[in-house]
């Protein structure tokens, strides 16, 4: 696995990382949206495990979000969200032809074939 950046924000309740390859991914993918566009990551109920992940791009922050800062890279987790996060270690990887980020999750009891889907 590739080195993990250290959350440089304020410290909430709970934490995730993001490799440096996950991190160089997240600004690709920025770079081609507008100004103050984040990553947000969290959960939702379905899958063949229980609880699938998801990961979608968004401007607007509430207030039960916890954001996260890896450089200029930010990750906004909602509480509810971070309660099946804690710990996590989101990864990239990929080669010429495909890639993919990773969840892992220390929460996870089980997770299915696919890892898109876990459960606590």
């Amino acid at each position: 696995m590739a080195d993990t950046l250290q959350n440089t924000g304020v410290e909430p309740e709970g934490k995730i990382l993001v490799t440096e390859t996950a991190v160089r991914e997240i600004k690709k993918i920025l770079s081609q949206q507008a100004p103050g566009t984040f990553l947000r990551v969290g959960v939702k109920g379905g899958g063949c495990s229980g609880l699938s992940y998801l990961m979608n791009l968004d401007t607007q922050t509430g207030e039960l979000d916890r954001a996260f800062e890896f450089g200029d890279v930010k990750v906004v987790v909602d509480a509810k969200a971070l309660m099946y996060l804690d710990g996590l270690t989101l990864d990239y990887t990929g080669d010429l032809l495909n890639g993919a980020f990773r969840f892992n999750n220390p929460q996870a009891k089980r997770s299915c074939g696919c890892g898109s889907s876990f459960s606590v």
